[in-house]
Order: C-alpha cells, then structure tokens, then sequence
C-alpha cells in the first residue's frame, strides 16, 4: 500500500480538505485499496515555510502551498499573484492547468528545491470592504484597507486609491470594530466566515485579484511512484481541481446569501476603471523578460479575448 501525506492549512470544512478527501477516495477505490492520500488540516505538519521543506526533503508528498510563499522560492511565480492578471475564477483555472502557459514555471524547482508544481485551488476573487458606500474608486481616498503584508498587495491597494494596512487576518474584525481599519480585502467566504459583514456592511466589487492555492509534490516521490500509479495520481487531480472549483463556488453563493440576510450590502464597480488603475502595477513588478512574457500569455488567455 502507498499512502501520501498531505499538508493542509486550512480546517476539514472547508472546501480544499473536502476535496482532497475525495481525491482520496477515489484513488483508494480505483487501486482497490493499494493508494490514497493521507491529510493533515490545520498546520498539523507547520506552517507553510516548514512544509515546503518537508517536502523538498521528501519526508512528505504533497502539500498545498499559497502563491505568496511559491515566490519565496522563485520571483516568477509573482506573476500569477499579480492584481488584474486573472479576470475570474473561470480564467485562472483552465490557465493554471495548461503546459503551454505554465509547464516550464511548474517544473522549475526540481533541480533546486526538488518540488514539482502539480497545479492550484482557486482563492476565489477578491474584493474590497468597508464600513461605508463605495461607489467608485474615488470613495477609496485614504480609507484604511487591511492587506497582507508584501509589497505587491501595498501597491495593489494605493494603486485603488486606498490606504493599505498590513495587518494579521485574525486582528481585523478587532480593527474594523475599534475603527482601527475602515475596511479589508478579501474573498466572499472569508468576509462571511471571519464575521467581517458584521463591522464592514458594504462588499464592492473590485476583483483586483483572484487567488491561488498551488498543490506542490516531492518530485523524488512523483519519480519514485509506479508510472500507472503516478498516472493515475495526475489524471484524478483533474477532477481534483474541478471538484474544488465547483465546492468553492457552493461555498460563495452560501457565503453571500448568509452575509446579505445579516444586513451586508454588495455593490458593483466599473470593472474597467480598476483595470485601468491596476494596469501600471505590471510594469513595476514584471522585470524580467520571463515574467512579462508569461504575463502576457495569462491575458491572452482570458475569456473576453476569445475569438
């Protein structure tokens, strides 16, 4: 029997461990019990940092990995963190799944890091939310948005008009309530699950960014796997990926009626005008040839350049 340990930093309710759960199942069933996962949820294994060691020391095999710590590990990664690279959920993922655009970046720390890239959870998109109406870019004038702390998501939020405010996730519904923040960043399931309509009522639609989750192997593993066994392993992820995806839109649609019924308001922004202000961010953080050229590569993928 083979069995994969998996490190999870998420709980075993929300949608990345249910998937995996079921990845697992149906690895176990296809080999008659011979392969399955075996999943550590909450940080049981360390932070993301630590895993990503384990797993380039092969003491464990998968691991589900945020983009911010993939960069520490190689800049290009930074590309599909930028703000605006992706347009949707329904973008990103059929680009974070095609060799043509991303094989070269997912096989790239083999050699260093002895990890491969096997593809990504969305994130969902993320939007802006305050504690007062926003009805254009403008309204964001020195209002105080919590971001995660990188250079990337200050720049995104002054880039929207804000005033960007690095702070831990689990100060901010603190900080919002004391006035501390005016608002936060983040997708539909954290602003429900986290509480934060409670103290910022007023959810505007920015997607200036669509996050990334990546499902990071050892490479030593993959290559030790019986080829049928690593086939079968790279054929079930992807239903792996799209189970997540259509779990992680459940989760929203719940997230935003839950939410609406307890008094928060969700209004619309002209889309183009946070294209337009995220647009200069490219420039500044793409450096290098590889970068923009993958850049590139993800918008001439998006769905409205079709045709």
């Amino acid at each position: 029997m083979t069995i994969l340990r998996v490190a999870l930093n998420q709980t075993e309710t929300h949608p990345s461990y249910i998937a995996l759960a079921n990845y697992s199942d149906r690895l176990e069933e296809q080999t008659d019990g011979r392969l399955r996962l075996d999943i550590f949820p909450n940080e049981t294994l360390g932070a993301q940092a630590e895993v990503l060691q384990l797993l380039s020391d092969n003491i464990i095999d998968l691991g589900i990995i945020s983009g911010s710590q993939m960069e520490n590990l190689s800049e290009d990664f930074l590309v599909l963190n930028m703000p605006g690279v992706f347009d949707s959920v329904e973008h990103q993922m059929p680009v974070v799944h095609d060799p043509e655009i991303v094989g070269e970046l997912y096989t790239s720390l083999e050699d260093s890091n002895d990890i491969t890239v096997m593809g990504g959870f969305t994130q969902g998109s993320r939007h802006v939310y305050v504690k007062n109406e926003i009805s254009s870019l403008a309204d964001l004038d020195g209002v105080k948005i919590r971001v995660q702390e990188s250079e990337l998501n200050l720049a995104m939020i002054r880039a929207l008009g804000g005033s960007p405010t690095p702070m831990a996730f689990g100060e901010v519904y603190t900080a919002l309530q004391s006035g501390v923040l005016d608002g936060a960043e983040n997708n539909e399931v954290s602003y429900y699950t986290q509480n934060h309509y409670e103290v910022a009522p007023f959810f505007t639609n920015t997607n200036h960014l669509v996050g990334l989750d990546y499902m990071v192997a050892s490479t030593e593993m993959l290559e030790g796997l019986d080829p049928a066994d690593r086939q079968l392993l790279e054929d079930e992820w992807i239903n792996t990926y799209q189970d997540h995806t259509t779990l992680w839109g459940a989760a929203t649609d719940e997230a935003i009626e839950a939410t609406k019924a307890g008094g928060a308001t969700y209004l619309e922004l002209d889309q183009q005008e946070v294209k337009d202000a995220l647009a200069p961010l490219a420039d500044e953080f793409l450096t290098t040839p590889v970068q923009r050229e993958l850049y590139d590569k993800i918008r001439a993928a998006a769905p409205e350049q079709e045709g």
